[in-house]
């Protein structure tokens, strides 16, 4: 397509052609012409925003697009209500293309009830692959958001399913013929599918309904990075069992092939969460059919520990992700 705007027959049949309305609180919705979404709250309801690009990879990423924003919504006890949209395209890009991506976000909205409320659409030099950009809206009662920095002395330190499901599924598509040389093609295939645990909205949720104190979802730099973040945000010390952390066998072995560390990818998937009654959450996750492990503690003073058998290691500020190293050769 040619650089500029895309244009008008294009975004009606490509773009706003993908669109479902399903959100009642959207007063003003995505349309030609339209450079802004209006919403309406009640009560004590409050708006909840994020925002973030999806740069790491080009596959399925309108699914990631919408799903990472969702989980962003989340990890502060918000539902998700919609998202704007900035898609930046290179001059090759085909209009079958950009519809396919569309089809994705809105398939991906629909599943978390969320609505595409506007955005803008454009190809563009600037770019060689397709970036996209997602501001997400969600709503929380004002009493209920929860926050990274909520972790205090003494809670319980958890997590979700397994660390580098994110980075684990876009390694395996991204360098599929590589891991060829080594593994099967079933067991690329398995790790590639590994994004159907993306989503921590069903978390997020079961976790606020039984009190936690603080959620962030483990996105670049692992759940190593996430681990420093939320003892930053909230002040306090941490130990943490590393053997108790979660990872998937498939993880653990395209993580030595590449020689990466699965605890510095990103791992959308997992949220990281702190409570004052770590196991009896965990508990209740898993009763609703979600993994859920304690690995540790949050404690008084700033000194963040790692612990692995009679090892003690202090935790780092969070790193370039490990992913970069693997899709940017």
């Amino acid at each position: 397509m040619k650089i500029g705007k895309v244009p008008e027959n294009v975004l009606k049949r490509s773009v706003l052609g993908q669109i479902g309305r399903r959100r009642e609180e959207v007063i003003l919705s995505a349309a030609v012409g339209e450079d802004c979404t209006a919403l309406s709250l009640s009560g004590d309801e409050v708006f909840v925003m994020s925002t973030d690009p999806i740069t790491g990879t080009v596959h399925d990423i309108g699914h990631l697009a919408a799903k990472i924003t969702a989980n962003d919504l989340a990890s502060a006890g918000a539902e998700p209500v919609g998202i704007m949209i900035t898609m930046l395209l290179p001059e090759e890009v085909t209009e079958e293309e950009l519809k396919s991506i569309m089809a994705d976000i809105e398939d991906e909205c629909k599943a978390c009830n969320m609505e595409i409320l506007g955005g803008h659409t454009e190809i563009t030099k600037a770019v060689n692959q397709v970036i996209i950009s997602v501001t997400g809206v969600g709503k929380a009662d004002k009493n209920n958001i929860v926050k990274t920095s909520g972790a205090r002395p003494n809670m319980d330190i958890l997590i979700t399913k397994w660390i580098g499901l994110e980075g684990t599924s876009i390694i395996a598509k991204e360098k599929r013929e590589e891991l060829l040389t080594r593994f099967s093609a079933k067991m690329i295939d398995d790790a590639a599918d590994f994004d159907k645990y993306i989503s921590v909205v069903e978390d997020s949720k079961i976790a606020v309904k039984y009190g936690v104190s603080a959620m962030h979802d483990v996105t670049e730099g692992g759940i190593f990075g996430a681990l420093w973040e939320m003892g930053e945000a909230s002040g306090v010390g941490l130990n943490i069992d590393v053997k108790s952390i979660p990872v998937k066998q498939e993880t653990v072995e395209i993580c030595e092939f590449f020689g990466i560390s699965p605890y510095e990818l990103i791992s959308s998937g997992s949220m990281l969460m702190a409570a004052r009654d770590g196991v009896g959450l965990a508990m209740e996750l898993k009763r609703h059919g979600i993994e859920a492990t304690v690995i540790g503690k949050a404690v008084r003073g700033n000194d963040r520990l790692l612990l692995n058998g009679e090892e003690k290691r202090f935790l780092e500020p969070p790193k370039s992700d490990e992913l970069y190293k693997v899709v940017g050769r």
